[in-house]
């Protein structure tokens, strides 16, 4: 029997909600150029790198304890509420969960934004931890955004 769950994370950032979501939108040139310590290349493999069944290829950089490389297909985006979501197809974290799935939502919240990231999962084995590491990265990874916004 497989083990699925659920994580969720809210992030409060000083960015405004449409500056952020452009970042996350823009992510396969800006977080490779912004963010070498994390991403070595964000590669395009189907569609424009963000429209709905686009497929990207992550390469993380060397700090990575898990997950080296990732193929993700863009699921569904929504422009106006300013949501994506994105299942892995493919790569290092497929060997721990069978599907892995998260949804980003950017909420704007006074002069800056509510970040909202839950991601589905369905572990291999009972073994296997929740991916709170994943998480934990997502949050590193919005607070950076957050901060590479407010410099620019």
């Amino acid at each position: 029997m497989a083990v699925a769950g659920k994580l969720e994370v809210d992030v409060e950032v000083k960015s405004p909600a449409d500056k952020f979501w452009g970042s996350i939108r823009d992510s396969t040139s800006l977080f490779p150029r912004a963010f070498p310590h994390d991403y070595k290349s964000i590669q395009v493999l189907e569609g424009d790198g963000k429209a709905s069944g686009s497929v990207r290829l992550l390469t993380y950089a060397e700090g990575s304890p898990i997950v080296k490389k990732s193929t993700e297909k863009i699921e569904h985006v929504d422009e106006v509420n300013m949501k994506v979501s994105y299942s892995v197809i493919d790569g290092d974290l497929l060997e721990y969960y069978k599907v892995f799935k998260a949804f980003i939502a950017v909420i704007p919240k006074g002069d800056g934004s509510l970040v909202k990231w839950t991601c589905e999962f369905e572990k291999t084995s009972h073994e296997i931890p929740d991916p709170d590491a994943i998480k934990e990265f997502v949050v590193k990874n919005f607070k950076e955004i957050d901060d590479y916004i407010l410099q620019a």
